[in-house]
């Protein structure tokens, strides 16, 4: 049936309407064929029978006298009896008493010893019909008639029945194909249309257009029905959708005029905090490092630290102000992707840092070949922040190491910067990233606490996460992904990491 697949609904119609035609056409003629073989062979036996007892009413006077000739003439009359082959009186014994041939060189069969004695029996052969039949007097066996009739009147009525079967066939599917044409349209035309305007609405994504109703009531015209009352949802939806659609723009185009003046606000308070604000403080520790240097006699040794605290706090505040800068830019930067070779940032990172404190012992381990799809100038800021993050808290140690990699987790690789260093208190980690957040003294450990909420807003802005796991004074360790990764799922505790000093 696969080879209809791709026809027409019509044409599929107009096949089942002639194979059911065809099938009950079948059927009936087969049965009424059946019927009719199978009362011919009734009639057959039952005229082999009326023959046998005519023949057996006659005949019994000759065979108890053994009169050979009355009994040929007795079996003589069987040559009126149409399609009767051959006739045959066996006695007893089996001996055969008297011989009726249509056609002299045809021999009679001898009586099987099994069919002697037996009151009746027929058998059908491909070309004939054959009767016994038992001659009984008295519950006394006188003799056995055997009698054999030809089927060619049943071969001539099934030829007849068969030109009849064939000339009927071919009528009825004449008439059952003319039919199916004449009424195929009332049902495959109105399928036909809904499929074209179904196709055409999917195609142009037109649903103003609407399949044409049925005048019937039946189950195709509700589909019909149906299908337009769905076009007129999906047409109201989209309308309520571009309507949507269009406050959406609005609202979005209202958003990017307050964003653009937000920027340019925030440009002038850039530009404002680069000059207005360093103008001060320069003045400030310019005029204390004059003090310094003129009046130094003058002052005593309380004056003098109060001289040097100001030119401190002069400095922290320059820093603070540094920070807030660059925070600023990388929250409206361009990035400007490409392949970055983070292995290389990070030496170079650690080798600046190792050129500012020479007299600090610090173990740098930097896996080779890492690198990553983003803009350079923001990723090396992120490790620089992270590096110096890590070379900060490691001061302490005698045996200090730093670490920068990347880890495996069921085909998730976060790059890390891990240290041996102070560590925090895991619990206020959620604070870790905030602006002007920070979880140890600036006596301790100066800074401005900008640094890591930097990290944070690069590594945002590049489809990423980071996160950080730590123990106090076990060392920290600090992940980030680049490809929209997150923590969940991914825990390395950094307990055994660190033994006082290198990874072990």
């Amino acid at each position: 049936m696969g080879i209809y697949r791709d026809d027409s609904i019509s044409r599929k119609l107009t096949r089942i309407n002639m194979l059911v035609a065809g099938l009950a056409l079948i059927l009936a003629c087969s049965s009424f064929v059946g019927f009719d073989i199978w009362t011919f062979r009734q009639g057959s036996v039952r005229n082999l029978t009326i023959q046998a007892r005519f023949i057996a009413t006659n005949s019994v006077d000759a065979i108890e006298a053994n009169d050979s000739r009355r009994i040929a003439s007795v079996l003589s009359s069987l040559q009126v009896v149409p399609n009767l082959m051959n006739a045959a009186i066996y006695a007893p014994d089996g001996r055969t008493l008297g011989v009726y041939r249509r056609d002299s060189s045809v021999s009679v069969p001898p009586l099987s010893p099994n069919l002697r004695g037996i009151p009746e029996k027929h058998w059908f052969r491909t070309a004939d019909v054959n009767l016994i039949y038992g001659i009984h007097d008295r519950d006394r066996d006188v003799a056995t008639i055997y009698m054999q009739s030809d089927t060619k009147r049943l071969h001539e009525r099934l030829l007849r029945y068969l030109q009849i079967v064939c000339a009927v066939m071919i009528a009825s599917l004449c008439a059952a194909f003319l039919l199916s044409a004449f009424l195929r349209r009332s049902i495959s035309e109105p399928i036909t249309h809904l499929a074209g305007i179904a196709k055409v609405v999917s195609h142009d994504k037109n649903y103003r257009l609407r399949a044409t109703p049925s005048e019937n009531r039946d189950e195709i015209a509700l589909l019909i029905q149906a299908f337009n009352e769905m076009l007129d949802q999906i047409e109201a939806r989209n309308a309520d959708l571009q309507k949507a659609h269009d406050e959406l723009d609005r609202r979005v185009d209202e958003r990017t005029l307050q964003l653009e003046a937000a920027n340019t606000e925030l440009e002038s308070f850039s530009y404002s905090v680069s000059h207005d604000l360093r103008s001060p403080l320069r003045s400030i520790d310019g005029f204390s490092q004059a003090l310094l240097d003129d009046c130094s006699a003058a002052l005593d040794a309380q004056g003098r630290a109060h001289l040097a605290r100001i030119r401190g706090a002069t400095a922290r505040m320059g820093k603070l102000i540094d920070d807030f800068l660059t925070l600023a830019r990388v929250t409206r930067t361009e990035i400007h992707l490409e392949r970055v070779d983070l292995s290389s940032l990070a030496r170079s990172i650690a080798s600046d840092l190792r050129a500012g404190a020479p007299q600090r012992n610090v173990d740098i381990a930097i896996q080779p070949g890492l690198q990553a799809h983003g803009d350079p100038s923001l990723l090396h800021l992120t490790l620089a922040n992270l590096f110096e993050n890590a070379w900060k808290f490691t001061s302490n140690r005698p045996a200090a190491f730093i670490e920068f990699g990347r880890a495996e987790d069921h085909g998730r690789s976060p790059f890390f910067v891990r240290d041996n260093g102070a560590g925090f208190d895991p619990a206020h980690s959620a604070n870790l990233f905030g602006t002007f957040q920070r979880l140890h003294s600036a006596a301790e450990f100066p800074g401005t606490g900008i640094g890591l909420a930097t990290v944070q807003r690069v590594v945002q802005r590049h489809g990423g996460s980071i996160w950080a796991e730590s123990q106090p004074d076990r060392g920290a360790t600090f992940y980030f992904t680049l490809t929209g990764g997150n923590r969940d799922g991914f825990k390395r505790k950094t307990e055994n990491h660190f033994a006082g000093g290198r990874q072990r």
